[in-house]
């Protein structure tokens, strides 16, 4: 079967999640006949780049249009559907391995010609931040001043790396990391879709693993699906596979830390180490709890604003905590943790550390402000 981020690969600028910024005044162009010669779409990777681009083509090319909504049943919507057999005028290009000069002249000799059977003829040019410089000083001109019936796209996670020269000559978009919340509905949909039961802290740890990227999280997802039993994804599963720090576990540092109870504290160590838990994957997420608790402690309804993600019974948990131990000691706590993140970095001895830094959060504040 088809790998989720292939399966649900979008067709139309409306399906490209988290990046209105782009799509909105993209099909704005499309619509009013403005779409440009050339476009620049940098960014993080697996965040629509790709998708978008191949969406434009098929905008652009469609029998009806060209129109942000393709009909989808014209000859060149059917060859550049999401997984569709493509279309011989539209030509995706990887720069890492056509990135010479010789590359960059046989792509101008052949754009010069018209399209075979469509409208424009379309160059989707991936990775461009690979093109030597001598590259992509022989497409200037083209890209400059194209033929009528020739368009661009350029796609790359490095935008300092392309030449200003080819930037000017483009209208720019940059993508973005798409937010926790909006990455668990969009997997949310994609587990009905495929008849997959879940539970949501199981769809929580999902997102943050895919941090931010649509298709890095749409990996993950199709990993623990293909993995899960007739009980769909569960959260136990999830932090089982992906080697997340369980909440219980945040719990009782948190705990033992109000409490100063060093017993337990180096309990929880214990259970780290024993259940093969990578130690700074436990600190940092000890870290990201903190920072959690600090958040909610300035900003009682953060879960509302999107501040933070988490369930509800977390987000209940977590208020309780924070209103025991309060800004300082939190704050303090978070600088503590912080450093030893660092360093655990490289540790002959990992177990000594994490139990080092466990002592160091147990010790009380030296200048005696109150919590």
């Amino acid at each position: 079967s088809l790998a989720l981020y292939r399966t649900y690969r979008p067709g139309r600028l409306a399906d490209v999640i988290g990046q209105e910024h782009v799509t909105v005044p993209l099909a704005r162009a499309i619509d009013t006949g403005r779409a440009h010669h050339a476009y620049l779409f940098t960014g993080p990777r697996g965040c629509g780049k790709t998708s978008t681009a191949r969406i434009l083509a098929r905008s652009l090319n469609c029998e009806q249009g060209p129109t942000s909504d393709p009909c989808g049943e014209c000859g060149s919507c059917q060859d550049l559907a999401p997984n569709g057999p493509g279309s011989i005028d539209v030509v995706e290009m990887d720069a890492a391995s056509h990135r010479g000069i010789d590359d960059a002249r046989e792509l101008r000799e052949k754009a010069m010609y018209a399209p075979a059977a469509s409208r424009y003829k379309v160059y989707i040019i991936d990775e461009a931040h690979q093109l030597t410089v001598d590259a992509a000083n022989a497409l200037l001109k083209l890209i400059e001043e194209p033929p009528p019936h020739l368009r661009f796209v350029f796609a790359t996670t490095e935008p300092d790396k392309i030449l200003a020269t080819i930037r000017s000559r483009t209208h720019h978009y940059p993508y973005r990391l798409v937010t926790a919340r909006r990455l668990q509905e969009h997997l949310a949909w994609m587990c009905d879709q495929e008849g997959v039961p879940y539970e949501a802290e199981a769809l929580a740890l999902v997102a943050r693993a895919g941090a931010g990227s649509v298709r890095d999280a749409q990996s993950v997802l199709g990993q623990l699906i293909a993995g899960s039993g007739p009980e769909g994804l569960t959260y136990a599963d999830a932090v089982a596979q992906l080697g997340f720090t369980d909440a219980a576990l945040l719990d009782r540092v948190v705990d033992a830390l109000a409490d100063s109870d060093g017993p337990e504290m180096f309990a929880v160590v214990d259970s780290v180490v024993e259940s093969g838990l990578d130690p700074r994957r436990f600190a940092a997420d000890v870290l990201e709890r903190l920072r959690d608790l600090v958040v909610l402690h300035e900003v009682p309804e953060a879960a509302d604003q999107g501040l933070i993600d988490a369930p509800d019974n977390v987000i209940a948990t977590m208020k309780e905590q924070s209103a025991r131990l309060g800004l300082a000691q939190l704050s303090r706590a978070a600088d503590l943790v912080s450093v030893g993140l660092s360093e655990l970095k490289g540790a002959t001895a990992p177990r000594l550390q994490l139990e080092l830094l466990m002592a160091r959060l147990l010790l009380p504040a030296a200048d005696g402000s109150e919590a």
